[in-house]
């Protein structure tokens, strides 16, 4: 029955490795759209006419950053960082399978230790 299990989940971690890469550019962090009101000189109430502002929030050197993106830009940013999200999603579950593995296969061996004391 492990067996099965182990042979499932190395066919899927080789399937992983030959379908994971890192894309060059790729981006890790969220990329954030900001509703923001517009102000009337004259009266202060919100008008809600002002474009939306988008940024881009990621972790460098242990620190969390929050930098503008133009709108010229955001299609480009979306794309690297659903390609670096799906990167990193792939990487996490190659991850697990490695761990599952790992915990079938040593419970295997101690299966078939058992069984060959039980022999002797």
């Amino acid at each position: 029955m492990e067996q099965a299990q182990i042979q499932k989940l190395q066919a899927r971690r080789q399937e992983l490795l030959e379908t994971l890469v890192m894309p060059a550019e790729s981006l890790s962090g969220s990329l954030i759209m900001i509703k923001r009101g517009c102000w009337g000189k004259a009266r202060r109430r919100f008008t809600g006419q002002e474009p939306p502002r988008w940024t881009l929030t990621y972790m460098a050197e242990g620190k969390k950053r929050v930098d503008y993106v133009s709108n010229d830009m955001v299609e480009d940013v979306r794309r690297r960082v659903e390609e670096g999200n799906a990167y990193k999603h792939g990487v996490a579950e190659l991850m697990s399978l490695n761990a599952q593995i790992m915990l079938l296969e040593r419970r295997e061996r101690r299966r078939r230790a058992a069984a060959e004391r039980g022999r002797r």
